[in-house]
């Protein structure tokens, strides 16, 4: 196991209460299932891959022109034309 990084999560009493009657019950922490639900929990979200991520907003810079060869330098003027007008 990865070495373990303290925090502080603030439940319901209900919560915490149903907590630890269930961590007693498996003769288990309440700090051993809190790490194995957030597991499960993080095992069910959408894996993000990073070149996907890059390869999504490249294409979507590609979808608008502006006309203008030097947006990058001269945006606040660009922009400013487009409020004024």
């Amino acid at each position: 196991m990865s070495s373990l990084v303290r925090t502080q999560i603030q439940l319901t009493e209900s919560q915490a209460r149903d907590l630890k009657t269930c961590a007693r019950s498996k003769n288990r922490s309440v700090s051993d299932l809190v790490r194995e639900s957030v597991a499960e929990y993080l095992a069910r979200q959408p894996v993000r891959d990073r070149r996907a991520l890059l390869a999504r907003a490249s294409a979507l810079t590609e979808r608008f022109h502006s006309g203008h060869s030097d947006v990058a330098k001269n945006h606040d003027e660009h922009l400013a034309q487009i409020y004024d007008s």
